[in-house]
């Protein structure tokens, strides 16, 4: 059986918190009885709940890119796949926590080198594959322009959702639609305007 620390306890409770109610509605006090523990031992091992935040957001980051970085760096997976994969993981990843795009926006302005660590290693063993698969099928787009534009277009309608909805382009209740269906019209933008 596998013996589970309290840190973890805090961060499986937080993670679950987060994810239903949101950061902002999410109390330290409930995170803690959801873990088993105490309020002390919240703070001993993270200071604040932003701090818990921050952890459960990078541990989120760190299991999708290690996911998606096998996906990304196989040279039999078509750039379509690979597309289609950053899209819907990103999607699912966004729908569970709205707030991950701002918060990761605050937070990059503050620590640059927040995400540093967890980017890195997938970007180096993933460019040259996709650099290889565009050149071979002769789109005039580098690596780093697909990952950013298929990154953008995912995750654009999270970050300006206040702006959509009181706009009135999409209803508050027609958003997940939407987003669900956008993700699937992505491939062919992006592939479309490569040639």
């Amino acid at each position: 059986m596998e013996t589970i620390t309290t840190e973890q306890k805090i961060i499986r409770a937080a993670d679950k918190l987060f994810t239903q109610k949101g950061y902002a509605a999410t109390k330290t006090r409930d995170i803690a009885e959801e873990a088993g523990t105490n309020l002390a031992l919240l703070n001993y091992y993270f200071g604040s709940k932003e701090n818990l935040y921050k952890k459960v957001v990078q541990e989120k980051l760190r299991l999708l890119l290690g996911a998606m970085g096998s996906v990304l760096s196989d040279e039999n997976i078509s750039l379509e796949e690979k597309i289609n994969s950053i899209t819907e993981n990103y999607t699912a990843l966004l729908l569970e926590n709205e707030e991950l795009p701002i918060f990761i926006l605050n937070e990059l302005s503050v620590n640059k080198e927040l995400f540093v660590n967890i980017t890195r290693n997938t970007r180096q063993i993933a460019q040259p594959v996709i650099d290889k698969q565009l050149k071979e099928r002769k789109l005039g787009m580098s690596a780093k322009d697909l990952i950013i534009n298929t990154l953008s277009l995912t995750m654009f309608p999270f970050v300006a959702k206040p702006l959509i909805i009181s706009s009135g382009l999409v209803n508050a209740d027609e958003f997940v639609e939407f987003v669900t269906k956008r993700k699937e019209k992505i491939i062919n933008w992006i592939i479309k305007t490569t040639k």
